[in-house]
């Protein structure tokens, strides 16, 4: 059976502070780690041996996923000392891998949200004969990401940097974060020095003739890069948009887990998720909003499109959009914030300290 790499050693810098304490991976997305949701879309694809490339906070991993049973997985660890980069870590954990020299070895990114049709990369991968295979996917306006354009059979043509002029924008065909490679590839990776597949073992494999298959595969598709796509990655979970079966309950407009309190005349809506241990109070509304466990959210407070940390307080009729507050952080009463706002860690804000309209 297919085996598996996760690249999870990324430190989520556009994500602080939601990973000053937390690996990006491991922070919440409908319920439960987000890392949770790739494992299990992976295991429902038939892969049973998944490596884990750690590095930052690596710690957290296996003591939450222990040998992956649970998931009717086997998980492996293997943590970078020093940054390697993509190719990097995929060389560094290539002992830990089963397959024989011409079988494939699943890859992923530890910060993509897909609905890719993982068998199908696979069977594109075979038929084809490919060294690498690559989920593409279209992209409305593709200037913040490196081009792969393809021929009319799908086989990758270039890797082209990120265009800066029109005349540059020669495909709406990204590089989607997930792959196929025949194990001897990740074998001739060089080991021990940082490498970036996409900046050099993709150019490279091309300029030596080496057959790059592209599949353009357009479902749902998010990298969770910033905490704006986070905060919609995890409430495009809860509504349904993005699969998975490791949602812990039935999708709908909100999910609240077992031990949270919601008072009755609360609003929950937009694809809300209310974490374990959590207290939403009365009449506060939350929309399309992660509240993470043991936050508290006072009467009144207004939340949208936001991440509450855990063990965070929102203060009364505080209103909140587009915003990240930090695990233990305390919002006063009768604050505004607004689009962008990252409250740090523990941070206090007093009563009415940040506004961005009139307080009458």
């Amino acid at each position: 059976m297919t085996e598996a790499i996760l690249l999870v050693g990324g430190k989520g810098t556009r994500l602080r502070p939601l990973t000053v304490h937390t690996p990006k991976p491991m922070v919440p997305a409908a319920g439960v780690p987000f890392l949770t949701h790739q494992l299990a879309r992976a295991r429902a694809a038939g892969v049973e041996h998944i490596v884990l490339a750690t590095s930052y906070l690596a710690e957290v991993f296996e003591p939450y996923f222990g040998d992956g049973s649970a998931l009717g997985l086997h998980l492996e660890y293997v943590t970078e000392e020093e940054p390697l980069g993509t190719g990097g870590a995929i060389r560094n954990v290539a002992s830990r891998l089963r397959s024989g020299p011409d079988d494939p070895v699943l890859i992923f990114n530890g910060d993509i949200l897909t609905g890719l049709d993982i068998r199908a990369l696979v069977d594109t991968h075979e038929s084809s004969g490919a060294d690498v295979s690559l989920h593409l996917t279209k992209v409305t306006d593709p200037r913040a990401y490196g081009l792969v354009p393809t021929d009319d059979t799908g086989r990758v043509l270039a890797f082209l940097e990120k265009p800066q002029t029109p005349e540059e924008i020669v495909t709406d065909q990204i590089n989607a974060g997930a792959y196929v490679f025949r194990r001897s590839v990740i074998d001739a990776i060089p080991l021990g020095r940082p490498v970036s597949v996409e900046r050099e073992t993709f150019p490279g494999l091309l300029s030596a003739g080496a057959h790059l298959q592209g599949m353009v595969d357009s479902t749902y598709w998010l990298d969770l890069g910033t905490p704006a796509a986070f905060v919609r990655g995890s409430a495009d979970l809860v509504l349904g948009r993005a699969p998975s079966p490791a949602v812990p309950g039935r999708c709908g407009d909100r999910l609240v887990l077992p031990t949270a309190r919601v008072a009755s005349d609360a609003k929950l809506s937009g694809g809300t998720v209310v974490g374990e241990g959590a207290f939403v109070a009365e009449g506060a509304r939350i929309v399309g909003s992660t509240i993470l466990p043991g936050a508290v959210i006072e009467p009144g407070a207004v939340i949208t499109d936001s991440l509450i940390g855990t063990r965070a307080r929102v203060g009364r009729r505080s209103v909140l959009t587009g915003t990240v507050i930090g695990d233990g952080a305390v919002i006063g009463p009768d604050n505004e914030l607004l689009e962008g706002a990252r409250i740090w860690c523990d941070a206090r804000i007093p009563a009415g300290a940040v506004r961005f309209s009139s307080d009458q």
